[in-house]
């Protein structure tokens, strides 16, 4: 479907489109309204108007006078937003220091855009909008919704969301503002966020608008810092929002611990989101404790008291892991161990042609070569596993896409596909020093999880592209710069719950269920993951359910330690029976 009024359009109106203010103005805007405080005489209106915000809505009041009175009135239910508000004079947009590379910009104009779009908003972890919304019809429309198409793909990895006043309420200043801006968290282009917020600031200012405003957090200091460059000044302006769950984390005070890596993180937002207390023991290492009642559960991360011992020990050695789900009746690729005599272990390269070697202990893709098919490149990567572990597996290379489903209580509850490291040429920078940049870019993504290390797996993985690290990769051509997709080597993870198939489901609960253990990560080599052909890799006891977002995979981790906690309405719906014929 086209979505014909947002096109590309004249920005300009008619005089008399900004005759009058509307007064007590709240725009609907999808994933909640803009309540313009301007337009409301009335304080008691503000906050009723504040207290009609419907469930999972986002209202946000905007320009609001005297806010500390505003909050007076009803202290319990509304709240100051902790964000500044900044303005840029639309005459006086400084230039682009260096133009848009690898993507343009342009208006969102299909469903398959505005699907898009709300996927980037539940990976930033924002309130998405309803599809009908966007198809909407409004005149005069005061809605500006434009994306970063990537040129390579036609994948949208970038939206932007401006609000044109005079359109909204009339306004007489001539005013806008900025929305919604989120860039895909697996974009490799740098530049996405300014050139969105340039274009959008270059067609209002074509349109007649006098200024654009926007609000950041407080501490979001990589956005102020965008924003300052491109000339954004602060203004005097408050926000104010009714306290809801979604805002929790802006008026329940300061975290109870700092320090805690995002696979924690995640956790104990939804613990403290459920009323579930937390205690943290050891933040550096991921260990917390969390109690509900009479029951307390001790965690790392996503490993918590209700693994076993027996079952982490079975994870922990890759060895035991593959003849334990073999036996089950799961297809593992043939494996010897360096134990083997090396007669035996040169005859396996031959057969085989190509190999996996890594140690039979170790997590986050420390010691693994993937691809080996020399003796030379077999020793060199037998050594590397070994300085991980003292035992080393040697492996068929199974040819596909890396699989990772988490188990949580012997369901799935989602399932990705993780991609190697890549860089996207420039046509001047070296691949040393791409892979430095989208190393930085992943790193901040990801809160320092993910870097793609310079070592010599990466040396050999852009050897075998017949390049070398000080040559300079042509402007649009991607190069896998690592063979593992393991995140924390800087690979992306793409999410295909809604894809996978039934075989591959039935295949990591049938691993979960053999090992014995109610929360872990199951990867798989897949030809596809709507396919049914697979080969066993291993099973990770400690699953980062940071990675799956926007599957509820803390709620269901929440969900297990403590099911008396389960919201009531979500206990309703898991208790009642099926419909006939299901």
């Amino acid at each position: 479907m086209r979505f014909e009024r947002m096109e590309d359009q004249p920005m300009g109106r008619d005089p008399g489109e900004t005759s009058g203010v509307t007064r007590n103005c709240a725009l609907d805007v999808g994933w909640g309204r803009l309540i313009f405080g301007q337009t409301f005489e009335d304080r008691s209106a503000l906050i009723a108007t504040l207290r009609e915000e419907g469930p999972d809505r986002r209202d946000i009041a905007v320009y609001v006078e005297d806010p500390h009175v505003l909050l007076a009135q009803a202290p319990q239910e509304v709240f100051l937003d902790p964000s500044h508000t900044f303005r840029l004079d639309l005459s006086a947009l400084k230039p682009t220091g260096r133009p848009a590379s690898g993507f343009l910009i342009r208006p969102l104009a299909t469903d398959m855009d505005a699907q898009t779009v709300n996927r980037i908003y539940a990976a930033r972890a924002m309130v998405t909008a309803p599809l009908e919304f966007f198809r909407a019809a409004r005149d005069p429309d005061p809605l500006i919704y434009l994306v970063a198409e990537d040129e390579a793909t036609g994948r949208v990895i970038g939206t932007v969301t401006g609000v044109d006043h005079a359109r909204a309420f009339g306004d007489p200043e001539r005013g806008a503002s900025l929305w919604c801006l989120a860039v895909d968290p697996q974009a490799r282009q740098p530049g996405i966020g300014e050139a969105l917020v340039r274009d959008l600031a270059g067609r209002l200012a074509t349109g007649g608008e006098a200024f654009l405003d926007l609000t950041v957090m407080h501490d979001n200091s990589q956005a102020i810092a965008l924003y300052e460059k491109l000339g954004f000044a602060r203004v005097p302006y408050f926000t104010v929002k009714r306290k809801n769950p979604i805002n929790e984390r802006l008026f329940a005070g300061p975290e109870l611990a700092e320090g805690f890596n995002p696979y924690a993180q995640i956790i104990i937002n939804e613990a403290r989101r459920r009323g579930i207390v937390v205690e943290a023991t050891d933040p550096a290492a991921g260990f917390f404790r969390l109690t509900f009642g009479a029951r307390s559960v001790r965690c790392r991360e996503s490993l918590s008291d209700l693994t076993s011992a027996v079952a982490m020990s079975i994870c922990d050695d890759k060895t035991i892991t593959r003849r334990i789900v073999a036996e089950a009746g799961v297809r593992v690729p043939e494996q010897l161990t360096t134990g083997a005599p090396m007669e035996e272990i040169v005859a396996f390269l031959k057969r085989h042609g190509r190999l996996v070697v890594k140690p039979s202990r170790g997590e986050q893709g420390r010691g693994i070569s993937v691809g080996v098919a020399s003796l030379d490149e077999l020793e060199a990567a037998i050594t590397e596993a070994r300085t991980v572990s003292s035992e080393v597996l040697v492996e068929q290379c199974v040819e596909g896409e890396d699989l990772r489903l988490v188990v949580i209580n012997y369901r799935v509850v989602a399932a990705a596909i993780r991609r190697p490291a890549a860089v996207v040429g420039d046509g001047r920078s070296t691949i040393a020093e791409l892979i430095e940049a989208q190393s930085r870019r992943r790193a901040a993504a990801t809160g320092g999880e993910s870097r793609i290390p310079c070592d010599g797996e990466t040396e050999r993985t852009v050897r075998d592209a017949d390049l070398m690290l000080d040559a300079v990769l042509p402007a649009g051509q991607e190069l896998k710069v690592r063979r593992t997709a393991n995140l924390h080597t800087g690979g992306t993870i793409h999410d295909v719950t809604d894809a996978v198939h039934p075989h591959l489901v039935e295949t990591a609960i049938k691993v979960a269920r053999a090992i014995d253990i109610p929360v872990v990560g199951v990867d798989l080599m897949v030809t596809s993951p709507s396919g049914p052909d697979y080969a066993f890799i291993e099973a990770n006891e400690r699953p980062g359910l940071a990675n799956h977002e926007p599957q509820p995979t803390a709620e269901r981790f929440i969900d297990l330690l403590f099911p008396l906690a389960i919201p009531a309405g979500v206990r309703q719906v898991m208790e009642m029976p099926p419909a006939r014929g299901e």
